[in-house]
């Protein structure tokens, strides 16, 4: 069955779900438009914050990349205290600028790992994201460079905050994530030519469709990194509603009482969705909430 689509904000009270507990919501095409958290969304998740419910961030993106969308809630009575990091392999606690929880790939792995990118995809570069710090430690450990590039990454995104290394490098420490980077190639054909060969060895998945493959530990996916999250604070747990637009958010929308992806999103995200939101560009994720809030 097609996820029903969401035509109209108004609340009504015979919705069969809701109100949410608890707002996990990715970031990048999902939250914000464009760099922006919109006026309306402001709106909306300050009026779920007056009622209790909470938002957490569930993204790919490195805890150090998060205060630029907190800050944008300053003033609100917004207080995002946890973010799900690097697809779910870190869980970071924000206002105490923590590391609460770290699943990483070992080095033996990130060097299986590696082969399998240089037979399947011969000129794919390679970057490991690092935490930075065992977990609970100070989330910006400046004594370890917290991503790593080869000589043949190019990079997805614009002004990265990178140490180009030699690719052996790549491998000297343990890594939230490895990402395999191929410009002309589809980040969704580089996941059909990689899943046969990497199997169980990693989770594989992608978060834009420009030739860019994210891994990470078996299992570690923003689902699991949102459920140790409900598991081990007092986060309300009991009724989550998710939001989201890409693969890398998929487990995500099945684990949430109520998944939502955005209707510019990717076909994969649509199917494992409860519901279909308009796109970000159009407040998508303010029309869902503002049924309730």
């Amino acid at each position: 069955m097609d996820p029903a689509p969401v035509s109209a904000p108004e609340a009504s009270p015979h919705d069969p779900w809701g109100p949410p507990s608890m707002i996990a919501s990715d970031v990048d095409g999902t939250l914000l438009d464009g760099e922006e958290i919109t006026p309306r969304t402001r709106a909306v998740l300050a009026g779920a914050a007056e009622r209790g419910v909470e938002l957490v961030l569930a993204t790919g993106r490195p805890p150090r990349w998060i205060p630029p969308i907190t800050e944008q809630l300053a003033g609100t009575p917004v207080r995002v205290r946890y973010a799900v990091c690097a697809n779910g392999a870190i869980v970071y606690d924000v206002l105490a600028d923590r590391l609460l929880h770290v699943e990483a790939l070992d080095q033996e792995v990130l060097r299986r790992l590696a082969a399998v990118v240089a037979e399947v995809l011969p000129g794919a570069g390679l970057a490991a994201e690092r935490a930075g710090a065992i977990a609970g430690g100070d989330a910006n450990d400046a004594a370890t460079a917290p991503f790593v590039a080869t000589n043949g990454y190019q990079h997805a995104w614009l002004n990265p905050d990178h140490l180009e290394v030699d690719d052996e490098h790549i491998f000297a420490a343990p890594a939230v994530k490895m990402l395999a980077r191929l410009p002309g190639m589809s980040s969704r054909e580089m996941a059909e030519r990689l899943a046969p060969r990497v199997g169980d060895l990693a989770e594989l998945t992608f978060s834009i469709d420009t030739g860019l493959i994210e891994f990470s530990v078996p299992r570690v996916h923003k689902a699991s990194g949102l459920a140790w999250l409900t598991a081990h604070t007092d986060v309300d747990g009991r009724a989550p509603i998710a939001f989201g637009d890409m693969p890398n958010d998929i487990e995500m929308l099945r684990w949430a009482g109520l998944g939502v992806a955005m209707g510019h999103g990717d076909p994969a995200a649509l199917a494992a969705a409860d519901l279909v939101a308009p796109p970000n560009v159009e407040d998508g994720l303010a029309q869902v909430l503002e049924r309730w809030f």
